[in-house]
This record gives structure tokens, C-alpha cells and sequence, in this order.
């Protein structure tokens, strides 16, 4: 199994007043990550998106174990938890030194140009995303 890294440092406007990461900012942090990985493995969103392939968020849900704080580095690995039929489960570990701080999932549904319904993963995504799939315990 291979795992992206993507990696940002905490801006000030990701803080609440309590001086930790917002909670919902995490998201933002984590479709950046997803952003720069479709793009690694040849699936940019911005050339998908041209194409009509539409894949939405139908799920999305996270874990914060330990706050995140102004100026931290975090690392975040994405992989790939889940490989359906129509659609694939991304999981998200944020780490601050080394430390597990934050873990996320988004659920992204493969969507027929046509109809709008789900409809199977095209072959070639499926083989570009399969690496980075989370082997079985």
C-alpha cells in the first residue's frame, strides 16, 4: 500500500478564539490534500471537471484527538480506505510532529454525466486510486 503526503503549515485564519484549528478548517485542509493527490496520480479535478466526471461528496466525518495550533506543520497521509463499486472512501491522518492530532473520511460517489445517478468507477480511475488502498488487517 502506498500513502500521499500532503503538508501545510496552520495560518492564523484557521484559528478560533481559543487559539486552536477551527474544526470545520480541517475539511478545508483535507480536499486540498485530496486535491493534490488526484492530481499525483493523473486524476487532476480541474481536467475531470472539463470532462463532466462529476465526484461529490456524499459522506464526511472526523475525529479530532488533539488541537492543532498557529504556525504547527502538519502532515497530513491520505489513502484510500474504501474502493466500491461507485465510490471510494478517502481517510485522512493529520500529524503534528509526528503525532497523531486528527482523522477525517470523505466518501466521494462517482456520478453518470448523463443521468446523475451513481454509476461504476471508470476501469482506468479505479487503477489509479487501487495503490493507495489500506491493506486488510
Amino acid at each position: 500500500m502506498m500513502e500521499y503526503e500532503y503538508r501545510f503549515q496552520v495560518r492564523l485564519h484557521d484559528t478560533d478564539h481559543a487559539g486552536v484549528v477551527f474544526f470545520a478548517h480541517l475539511f478545508t485542509h483535507a480536499h486540498d490534500a485530496y486535491e493534490a493527490f488526484m492530481a499525483s496520480v493523473g486524476l487532476g479535478l480541474g481536467a475531470l471537471i472539463a470532462d463532466g466526471v462529476r465526484l461529490p461528496v456524499a459522506h464526511a466525518d472526523a475525529d479530532y484527538l488533539l488541537p492543532l495550533h498557529h504556525g504547527e506543520e502538519v502532515a497530513v497521509t491520505l489513502a484510500i480506505a474504501e474502493l466500491g463499486r461507485t465510490s471510494f472512501t478517502v481517510a485522512y491522518e493529520f500529524r503534528c510532529d509526528g503525532e497523531l492530532r486528527a482523522r477525517l473520511r470523505t466518501v466521494h460517489v462517482f456520478l453518470d454525466t448523463q443521468s446523475g445517478r451513481p454509476a461504476d468507477l471508470p476501469q482506468d480511475m479505479r487503477a489509479q486510486l487501487g495503490p493507495f488502498g489500506l491493506e486488510d488487517d
